[in-house]
């Protein structure tokens, strides 16, 4: 077929960004920026742009899999099996057991309209609240700010608000490389406005405080005690709008009696900063004539992330800074449709249309849209609460749907004993491969980005159309789809005889009948379809019947969808985090985002050019705790919680303060024996049942493992990792990732306490392709060191090192490079493993700076080197021209040339 484009939307984060998928009806061929969205204007991230790249079919789901038994293998069967059998179980266990016996588990990568479909199966027929979304490791607790403050889970701004604002205060949230596409509009407005004000509130220096004008780097968890420190300083100086405050909000006096205490001293002591920095800080939002705060991660995953959200809202409630361009707080949505999943009642605790399931009004409306007699009242059970029923034995069947909780909640001891002992889990998803996979009895193959269609709302309140380009592959069906064929199977044993609930045929009928649920409410739907936003193009809520165009900004008029009308002052005291440092465990470990992963990395992890940036797990911590704890870069540590210990290898970064640790959220057991969530805590806020996944008390122990494996080999990524992975399964340390571009290959580093069996060395030889042909090959068994090279037409094919690894990073770069020279011969037949060119060798390979044009790092040194500066790199190696992620290290790397070098006489 002829080559053919189709607009659509990103699947990665909330910022909703439109791309035009380039496909021949069969596959996707391409992707780029729709320059004709709002949300994104054609900009796309290092990862949007790579989508195409992510559709690697060996680790996709692609026909149902059935087991019978715990212990048994799962086996292909047909979708009429496998749904029915599904259905007998869950009405075999709600027979027994009552309908609060199971569970739904969804995502934020959902579509709404497979999130109503859910909602309408879990309340509606089955009567259970039990259906709850990793929407709550994500937004929960800016739901509750929203609502608590304003009345309503409502972000009031538009993207255009960072164009137009005058102080921009970012907290908790690397930006630059969480919302890439928004810092890209927002460096642009400060080069074009350089008086506006950028403040950064971050524990570490990360690339978005290169934008800053100020950075607080903050003591973790301590940003409650900051925002009232902040509004005291508002207070004090007379810097808050006393109009706005009496004609449309209230609470104010007991919260100003709190804040009394919050001196500048105290809280510059509590957060460690000092007070000109926050004096500086207050005096910014409180004289700017429009102030704007963003905010991610870090005020969410916390035990007081309520708190924290109230808190910073408090500031624009006391300022009027909210309802008017450049003005408001402005939550970033982690998740492609988190908040479509909340508008559609996907936490335990909501209902379609922003209703409550405590609501009984709001039941009892739901109910008799639905034509059902009532919804469950008992309260529904929250993720981290979930999994805790699941273990307990109270859960006794789990659907989980687009989701990876074996990878991405905390704890991951418990979580995947849970797993192992619920009599029947079900997955839905399009990945064959992620960490939950194992644990299922039947897994349902899902269709996946392109391959879909229906609605996303962004982190804007902005409604956009996700189109189908292509059919789904084998045998995956829309998730919606597949939802209905099991409910219509399940209502024949549950309410037999009575007309069916779900007589959907297609999404669009699915949103049509969930939009009426919202009319008169504060998100109001109703003139919104699926033909509209194919005439008009995405539109922001609310939108009721009978208007042109959706709403850019809420609460212009002061008015709140509170019972007064009026938005309320929050009232919470500073808690600190749960876990303190303490003698036992001295370090805070902080977990955050890489530039180029997303999640727990089931799609990104199958696009080997996504790990050329950062090629493996590396715990960060600042120069003197690396000396304090006599650690060089690269050495291998055991990273230990009260929960549990992951083995992982250091790396200096100054940005991070002595006594804290940094460890990307993104490696689960897939990439990383044991995965990051292992030390991770699942104590949550009291409010928003979100976890903690921030902040965690950890220590490092020295672990000796003197012997070490290094692998790459090249052509059928999925395969080679399916097959290797188990072999490897025994070693203490474990990381594996790909690498490469036009060759994509699997690498392998592992370490041990002593020499495997030689048997174990050679099964995974034979894997590698390296026990037999054009293969190079050296071994010192007295020694333990054993060193394979493959080498097929001038080019390396495969790389095994055993015993030590002195030249992987060596090896790594002429296989990079296409060649192997005759120095690589001379070096492999030679008695010492030391290879050309030693020194350094300990460094981590030349990583990829730009993805999008493949520009090394060597390269921009180089180029710097020349004496180009950031324009003139761009002009010659094309680097910072695309997504512009990698500008910031760009700006460093040419302001540390920059230093003058002391000569001492």
């Amino acid at each position: 077929m002829s080559r053919q484009t189709t607009a659509s939307t990103c699947c990665y984060c909330g910022v909703g960004c439109g791309v035009l998928i380039e496909h021949d009806g069969q596959q996707i061929l391409g992707v780029s920026g729709d320059p004709a969205h709002p949300a994104n204007f054609g900009k796309l991230c290092s990862k949007g742009a790579c989508l195409h790249l992510t559709g690697d079919l060996a680790a996709r789901a692609l026909y149902p899999q059935l087991r019978l038994g715990k212990r048994l293998p799962r086996s292909r069967t047909d979708w009429d099996s496998a749904l029915q059998h599904a259905a007998n179980v869950f009405a075999a266990t709600i027979a027994e057991h009552g309908p609060d016996s199971v569970a739904f588990y969804l995502s934020g990568q959902l579509l709404t309209e497979d999130y109503y479909v859910f909602n309408k199966l879990a309340r509606a027929l089955v009567g259970t609240n039990n259906i709850d979304s990793n929407s709550r490791l994500c937004m929960s607790s800016a739901v509750v700010g929203y609502k608590r403050s304003l009345g309503a889970d409502a972000p009031p701004c538009s993207y255009e608000d960072l164009e137009q604002s005058d102080c921009v205060m970012i907290v908790g949230s690397n930006m630059a490389y969480a919302h890439p596409v928004l810092f890209r509009r927002l460096e642009q407005a400060k080069r074009l406005r350089p008086q506006m004000k950028v403040i950064v509130i971050d524990p570490r220096r990360t690339d978005t405080c290169d934008l800053a004008d100020l950075h607080l780097a903050i003591l973790p968890g301590t940003d409650v005690a900051l925002f009232h420190g902040i509004l005291h300083l508002l207070l004090w100086e007379g810097w808050v709008d006393r109009a706005f405050i009496e004609a449309h909000t209230e609470g104010l006096a007991p919260l100003k009696t709190l804040v009394r205490d919050y001196t500048p001293h105290m809280v510059a002591q509590l957060c460690g900063i000092n007070v000109e920095q926050l004096q500086a800080c207050a005096q910014w939002i409180g004289t700017a004539p429009s102030f704007l705060s963003l905010w991610c991660m870090g005020l969410n995953q916390s035990t007081s992330g309520s708190a924290k959200n109230s808190a910073l809202i408090n500031l624009h409630l006391a300022t009027g800074q909210i309802g008017r361009p450049g003005a408001g707080p402005f939550s970033l949505t982690g998740q492609p449709n988190a908040m479509g999943g909340r508008e559609t009642g996907s936490l335990s605790n909501l209902l379609p249309g922003h209703r409550e399931a405590a609501n009984p009004e709001h039941r009892a409306q739901v109910a008799h849209y639905w034509g059902v007699e009532q919804l469950p009242e008992r309260t529904g059970l929250t993720a981290i609460e979930l999994f805790e029923q699941v273990k307990s034995g109270r859960i006794k069947a789990l659907w989980i749907a687009c989701t990876n909780p074996a990878q991405s909640l905390p704890d991951q001891q418990s979580v995947r004993a849970a797993l192992e002992a619920c009599p029947f889990v079900v997955l839905q998803e399009a990945f064959r491969t992620t960490e939950t996979a194992p644990f299922a009895d039947l897994l349902l193959p899902a269709a996946s980005w392109g391959e879909k269609d229906g609605t996303v709302t962004n982190s804007e309140r902005r409604i956009s159309h996700v189109r189908r380009a292509i059919k789904a592959p084998g045998e995956a069906r829309p998730d919606w789809a597949i939802t209905v064929d099991f409910a219509q199977r399940l209502e024949q044993q549950l309410r037999p005889g009575k007309p069916s609930l779900f007589t959907f045929t297609e999404p669009a009928q699915v949103f049509d009948e969930y939009k009426h649920l919202t009319q008169g409410r504060d998100l109001d739907l109703c003139g919104i379809s699926h033909a509209l936003l194919d005439r008009l193009g995405p539109q922001q809520w609310p939108f009721p019947s009978g208007v042109e165009h959706g709403t850019a900004r809420l609460y212009g008029d002061g008015v709140f969808p509170t019972a007064n009308g009026r938005a309320q002052f929050v009232c919470d005291p500073y808690q600190a985090a749960k876990e303190q440092r303490d003698a036992r465990f001295p370090l805070t470990l902080i977990t955050g985002r890489l530039r180029d992963q997303w999640h727990g990395m089931s799609r990104t992890g199958t696009a080997a050019q996504l790990f050329g940036h950062v090629s493996e797990a590396v715990l960060s911590l600042h120069p003197d705790e690396l000396r304090r704890h006599r650690l060089q870069n690269g050495d291998l540590v055991s990273l230990k919680s009260r929960r549990g210990s992951v083995i992982v290898a250091v790396g200096s970064d100054d940005g991070i303060r002595p006594g804290q640790a940094f460890l990307p959220m993104h490696w689960g057991d897939r990439f990383l024996k044991g995965g990051i969530n292992a030390v991770t805590q699942s104590a949550f806020d009291p409010l928003s049942k979100q976890p903690e996944l921030k902040h965690s008390g950890v220590r490092l122990e020295p672990v000796h493992l003197p012997w070490h494996l290094f692998a790459l080999i090249e052509g059928n990524v999925q395969q080679h990792f399916e097959a290797l992975r188990p072999l490897c399964d025994s070693f203490s340390y474990l990381s594996l990732s790909l690498t490469g571009r036009e060759r994509p290959a699997l690498l392998i580093r592992a370490a041990h306490a002593q020499a495997p069996d030689s048997l174990l060395l050679k099964d995974i030889d034979h894997l590698l392709g390296l026990s037999h042909g054009p293969v190079l090959a050296y071994d010192d068994p007295r020694r333990a060191i054993g060193k394979r090279v493959r080498i097929e037409q001038g080019r390396i094919i495969a790389i095994r090192l055993a015993g030590e690894t002195l030249a992987q990073h060596w090896l790594h770069n002429l296989w990079l490079e296409g060649r192997a020279d005759e120095q690589l011969r001379r070096w492999l037949l030679a008695p010492m493993s030391t290879p050309p060119g030693a020194a350094g060798l300990s460094s981590p390979n030349n990583k990829t700076l730009c993805n999008c044009k493949n520009v090394s790092l060597n390269a921009v040194c180089a180029g710097i080197e020349r004496g180009l500066d950031l324009d003139g790199l761009k002009q010659q190696l094309g680097c910072g021209t695309q997504c512009g992620s990698c500008i910031p290290e760009i700006k460093r790397l040419l302001a540390a040339s920059a230093q003058p070098i002391a000569i001492t006489l």
